[in-house]
């Protein structure tokens, strides 16, 4: 019987308030959630799918954390004409965090110049999705991902850039 009472005085059962220890593991276990935003991004994921990575206006960025497991690719379609994003689209394996980050990353870069994009900085992406420190690898491969899409993108031009020129010089 008095076993029962301390157990319902531990739990706040009964009239009393539960004891610190109880309320603080609970508010803990509450703050270990994933915040809205990652939740909604997980269960409604924006732009996932894939481009066609041989067009030479898209450009195609694949990186990955051998840590935890997670796999991220992130496609950009770029006007040519005004520099803007106007197309992304992504692929991930691993954890709501990751699904998340490249969600809202693939969402963010559209509309934006290419030369925005590679600034945004994965402190931003943990930010707006209200990362815990154990997930920031999440918003990291997001970051490497849209500079590894830029950087194949810019590639992809140079070579286009390159074929025209030699195309334009007259052969002796």
């Amino acid at each position: 019987m008095m076993l029962r009472a301390a157990g319902r005085r531990l739990l706040g059962v009964g009239g009393g308030e539960p004891a610190p220890a109880v309320a603080a593991a609970v508010a803990a276990s509450r703050s270990r959630g994933y915040h809205e935003r990652v939740v909604d991004h997980y269960n409604n994921p924006r732009n996932v799918g894939s481009l066609d990575k041989d067009d030479a206006d898209v450009g195609t960025g694949i990186v990955g954390a051998p840590a935890c497991g997670d796999v991220m690719k992130l496609q950009i379609r770029v006007d040519e004409g005004s520099g803007r994003i106007v197309d992304a689209r992504f692929k991930t394996f691993g954890c709501g965090s990751a699904i998340a980050s490249s969600s809202f990353a693939s969402e963010w870069v559209k509309g934006k110049q290419v030369e925005e994009v590679v600034a945004i900085k994965n402190t931003e992406i943990a930010k707006h999705l209200s990362l815990p420190p154990v997930k920031l690898h999440c918003s990291m491969l997001a970051e490497d991902a849209i500079k590894a899409a830029v950087k194949d993108y810019e590639a992809k031009k140079g070579k286009k850039m390159a074929k025209a020129e030699e195309q334009d010089t007259p052969s002796p």
